[in-house]
């Protein structure tokens, strides 16, 4: 009987997965012109392309990697060296990054990272140079690492992300410095004498740009500069800690927080102290995390665009795929990202004697 027949093919048979061949057909195109959209080549007209791209959609093709590596000689995989991934900062680069690269058609391989020391840093590029990416974006957050990928060989694309502004490598960066100065500025025109920083952890470059932007600020301005003496290690329970310092001392009136998580516990520990925010005390952060504007005092803080930072680093590491070789005098991409500030009701005037 037929029906029997049918089931007594083989179970590959019935299942064989759609070939190239499959997707010509159901397109109406030849098999070359399918390699084309598959390979992103400029020369398909659009209406063709679409065809193309529903056929593949409708059989759920699935292009053989290995096979067009061969060919291509490119694997549209790269690389990403990660650290610090619990923390809002890192967490959404890394993010932005993996949206971007689905994006422009290319896959991520993440090499996450215990510690940021020179040896961990060159091992995480390497083994992923062994996987056969084409470039590699590393989250360089600390100077460790800035100084690491200065050796790194020059045979594999490299970008490296929140690496401060002034990183003579390839790299996209937010303009820390700058941000802290308009947070500060902010408060010093909102009335206030002067301005305290909670900080960052010093091997930080993040801190220490945004220590710089503040303290360069209220120098300019010819404010006092407070004690330095006051860091936290970017975690809201360090801010709470420093906060109990801080509630102490009814001649503080304004306070930059180098991250909005460190406001957050600051927020906490002044108001357990019974100080009214922003009636006695001024508070603005750093980041504009989701939930800055659902603290106790929405907060006032400077945003960064991870998502704009993502595609930036993602454009600049595949420009430098795409480039032909050429002279070594080339400038080195460098992209600074202004951030921006976002005021709330956080800070206000200074209160009257």
């Amino acid at each position: 009987m037929p029906g029997n027949q049918a089931r007594s093919r083989p179970y590959a048979e019935q299942r064989r997965a759609p070939v190239m061949a499959d997707v010509a057909r159901l397109a109406g195109v030849s098999h070359q012109t399918v390699s084309r959209v598959l390979n992103d080549h400029p020369n398909v007209r659009p209406g063709t392309k679409a065809r193309v791209l529903s056929a593949i959609r409708e059989l759920d093709y699935r292009p053989n990697i290995a096979a067009r590596t061969l060919v291509t000689k490119r694997t549209k995989t790269l690389g990403v060296v990660s650290f610090g991934t619990t923390l809002y900062g890192p967490a959404s680069m890394l993010y932005g990054i993996e949206q971007a690269a689905k994006q422009e058609g290319y896959f991520v391989i993440v090499a996450a990272l215990t510690a940021l020391d020179r040896t961990s840093v060159l091992g995480a590029v390497r083994r992923l140079r062994d996987q056969a990416v084409e470039g590699v974006i590393v989250i360089a957050s600390q100077a460790t690492v800035v100084n690491a990928l200065k050796t790194v060989p020059g045979d594999i694309p490299l970008v490296a992300v929140g690496c401060g502004a002034n990183a003579t490598l390839a790299s996209v960066a937010v303009d820390n410095e700058g941000g802290a100065a308009k947070a500060t500025g902010y408060l010093l025109d909102l009335g206030h004498a002067t301005v305290h920083h909670v900080g960052g952890p010093r091997s930080w470059l993040d801190a220490q740009d945004r220590e710089r932007g503040w303290e360069r600020t209220l120098r300019t301005r010819g404010a006092e500069v407070p004690n330095l003496n006051i860091r936290g290690n970017w975690s809201a329970k360090s801010g709470y800690e420093l906060g109990r310092r801080i509630a102490e001392d009814p001649g503080i009136t304004a306070v930059f927080c180098t991250n909005d998580h460190m406001a957050l516990g600051l927020l906490r520990a002044v108001a357990e102290a019974g100080r009214r925010v922003p009636e006695q005390l001024s508070i603005v952060g750093f980041d504009d995390i989701p939930e800055a504007g659902y603290f106790s005092a929405p907060l006032t803080t400077v945003r960064q665009d991870f998502d704009h930072l993502g595609r930036s680093a993602l454009r600049t590491l595949i420009g430098l795929i795409k480039e032909d070789p050429g002279p070594h005098d080339r400038p080195i991409p460098r992209v600074v990202i202004e951030p921006r500030l976002v005021p709330r009701s956080s800070a206000a005037a200074p209160p009257h004697d």
